[in-house]
């Protein structure tokens, strides 16, 4: 990264984004392709602009200076708030947050963003609609339930059956229409990550389009710490032993599907279920070792994807 860059932090938000760099100081601009354009007569080929994973308020901006030649890197808001926290910065404005973005790019690795595929995009949205559905149909069928436990009888159980269906229906549905954009982008991978057991066509569709086809992350603990499958210790000194657990940040859908995957990949993939096995044999809850299995295979998808060659259940790593 060259010395002469010229870093600018953006704030951004529905309506508006605030802008700061040590060359023109503090500006805002309206959130629109007027707002977008404006800003752009501040910079020049050495301009590099960053600013906060917000929502979808930054995609917009973003893909507009991607477009126009313009760096770009999207960072996670939760590492910019420990950066502010360590640095000890109270303020909390549009106008600090801009700020602090610049002197946290000065200080520290950026990576420059590329947009996503128009298919992935798509794919995610129908992902994030598939959850929400899915967060309806848990609470109609614990609904359903509960009236059941109390003798209810009639109409408003029979309502409740009919929106499960409708919504059952509106799931297969929308499954659909991911299957189509991944077998017409990624047949091959499709093919290839179903083709591990344990793992079906539908947690493949959905670990395709939730990374990008592997190609967002660098290795598969990134993508099991994004699923929030990733281990949590937490011990300190001699007094402080917290129980592990995993961090269920991230896809609880995904993490779901993959958790669920792992009990038939403990009973018909090797390498998974050596791993389960030793794990309960050294005392371990199974259910810790149900979750070690679901790292497994991302583990596996992520070297198939990267691979390019189909599951092998005889593969025995090379030791040196």
């Amino acid at each position: 990264m060259s010395k002469s860059t010229k870093f600018i932090g953006i704030d951004i938000s529905q309506k508006v984004f605030d802008v700061w760099s040590k060359e023109f100081g503090h500006k805002q601009f309206k959130n629109n392709q007027q707002g977008f354009e404006n800003f752009a007569l501040l910079l020049d080929d050495k301009s590099w602009c960053v600013m906060e994973f917000t929502a979808s308020y930054y995609q917009h901006l973003a893909i507009f200076l991607y477009q126009n030649g313009v760096k770009v890197s999207i960072v996670n808001p939760l590492v910019i708030k420990r950066f502010i926290q360590m640095k000890l910065q109270h303020n909390k404005t549009d106008k600090s947050d801009a700020k602090m973005l610049v002197q946290y790019a000065s200080e520290q690795k950026l990576v420059a963003w590329q947009p996503n595929p128009q298919y992935i995009n798509e794919c995610k949205d129908l992902h994030t609609t598939i959850s929400l559905f899915f967060k309806q149909l848990t609470a109609l069928k614990n609904k359903h339930h509960s009236l059941v436990s109390k003798g209810v009888k009639g109409k408003i159980l029979t309502s409740i059956k009919r929106q499960v269906r409708q919504l059952e229906k509106e799931i297969n549905l929308l499954e659909t229409e991911i299957e189509l954009r991944i077998k017409n982008n990624e047949p091959e991978m499709l093919t290839n990550i179903s083709s591990i057991a344990g793992i079906g066509k539908k947690t493949a569709m959905m670990l395709i389009a939730c990374t990008n086809g592997f190609k967002t992350f660098d290795n598969p603990n990134q993508i099991s710490a994004f699923f929030g499958l990733a281990p949590v210790e937490t011990t300190s000194g001699t007094s402080v032993r917290g129980k592990p657990r995993i961090s269920k940040k991230g896809y609880p859908l995904m993490r779901n599907y993959l958790f669920m995957c792992s009990f038939t990949a403990c009973k018909n993939n090797p390498q998974c279920k050596a791993l389960y096995d030793r794990i309960v044999a050294k005392g371990k809850s199974k259910k810790l070792a149900l979750i070690a299995v679901a790292n497994k295979l991302v583990k596996q998808a992520f070297a198939i994807a990267k691979s390019g060659i189909p599951y092998n259940p005889e593969y025995k790593p090379v030791l040196n």
